[in-house]
């Protein structure tokens, strides 16, 4: 199996005109849009969540280490 190409990709075009018609057309690209949009404005919320989470994590294990470092050497 190949890659779609410029003449399948007429085919599927003209099939969806034909099943959701012209006047029909634009309003579902409209939504299309918009819905690719937020789907990409959610996937960056969330990648910048991971990320901030992860940093307070390495932060916070950081600290810990620290602590048990000095308490360690406390001791001695």
């Amino acid at each position: 199996m190949g890659r779609i190409g410029l003449p399948e990709l007429l085919i599927v075009l003209a099939v969806i005109l034909l099943f959701f018609g012209a006047r029909k057309l634009p309003d579902l690209a409209r939504s299309l849009g918009r819905s690719l949009g937020e789907f990409k404005k959610g996937r960056a919320e969330g990648e910048n969540g991971v990320a901030k989470q992860t940093e307070a994590d390495v932060k916070k294990e950081a600290e810990n280490d620290l602590k048990k470092t000095s308490s360690s050497q406390d001791k001695t």
